[in-house]
């Protein structure tokens, strides 16, 4: 194994619906970096990817009422006090540490073998993964973290991207909802090394339509974020036969357009959902294995 993918689900996705849906875009990428190893300077000593699938109860009916009940049972999950989330990810990391040598940098979580962790998320997955690395890399957070912490300097815990499909949250979710994920006056920040890349799409349905009613605004997922605490890079979704350059993709915060390929087909524009959950693709994968190269 190279790489570990830990993968979080969105709304309207049943436990083995999330299996298959990680378990495809990583087929897809070893599919792409065999066809076409030039393309990801970076790997050329292989790519061996692992998905670790956080499944959550995502359920519910096609309407208003049940896309909030959603929204805050993502939010809950991870909430100060209540929320199991960024115990489920510490753990996970402290495991990792503990089995894996000695890392190769300090800097990255990597050992002899090249081991390297990125974080995808779709949907209120996306929130998910937000709410919980922030809250675990905070002083209050759960103590078997050693992101950040002064007694252990030396095996500090790092993910080396964060690529989220059509987010659902408000798009000033970076400044009032997880204000300390990147780094500030005073604040180091969460432990995310590489960018954090969010997608959005004009037909997304979900993040477009139930969002701007359940919020009163559209959501990432749609329109891309709005105002935040770093700067913002925008760039497009890529054919996969087009490389992403480094300054696409080296930024703090990075918004994808994603509109000319997450469409869905006539019956999939018409649902509910709309295009939310049409980013299972090649392209999609494209985009992983170009943050998996430029990690290294």
């Amino acid at each position: 194994m190279t790489d570990l993918y830990v993968y979080v689900h969105g709304w309207q996705t049943a436990p083995p619906a999330a299996v298959r849906r990680a378990s495809a875009l990583l087929g897809l990428a070893r599919e792409l970096h065999a066809a076409r190893p030039g393309s990801y300077p970076g790997l050329e000593k292989g790519y061996r990817p692992w998905a670790v699938v956080v499944r959550w109860p995502s359920s519910s009916l096609p309407s208003l009422g049940g896309y909030r009940r959603i929204r805050d049972r993502a939010h809950a999950m991870s909430a100060p006090g209540r929320g199991h989330a960024p115990h489920v990810l510490a753990h996970l990391l402290g495991y990792l540490d503990a089995a894996r040598p000695d890392p190769a940098s300090p800097a990255v979580l990597a050992n002899r073998n090249g081991q390297y962790l990125h974080l995808v998320g779709h949907s209120f997955g996306g929130r998910f993964l937000c709410e919980a690395v922030q809250w675990a890399a905070s002083p209050s957070g759960p103590r078997v973290l050693g992101w950040s912490s002064p007694r252990v300097p030396g095996r500090p815990f790092t993910a080396d991207s964060m690529l989220v499909f059509q987010m659902a949250a408000p798009r000033d979710a970076f400044d009032r909802l997880f204000p300390s994920l990147f780094p500030s006056a005073g604040r180091a920040g969460a432990p995310l090394r590489g960018p954090l890349v969010l997608t959005h799409s004009r037909w997304d349905r979900a993040t477009g339509f139930w969002h701007l009613r359940a919020e009163g605004t559209a959501g990432i997922g749609h329109s891309g974020v709005g105002v935040a605490p770093v700067p913002q890079f925008h760039a497009r979704l890529l054919d996969v036969d087009q490389r992403y350059p480094a300054v696409a993709l080296d930024h703090r915060l990075v918004n994808v357009d994603a509109s000319r390929l997450f469409r869905g087909g006539a019956r999939t524009r018409m649902a509910p959902a709309g295009a939310h959950s049409d980013f299972a693709r090649p392209e999609s994968a494209h985009l992983m294995l170009s943050l998996a190269a430029m990690s290294r």
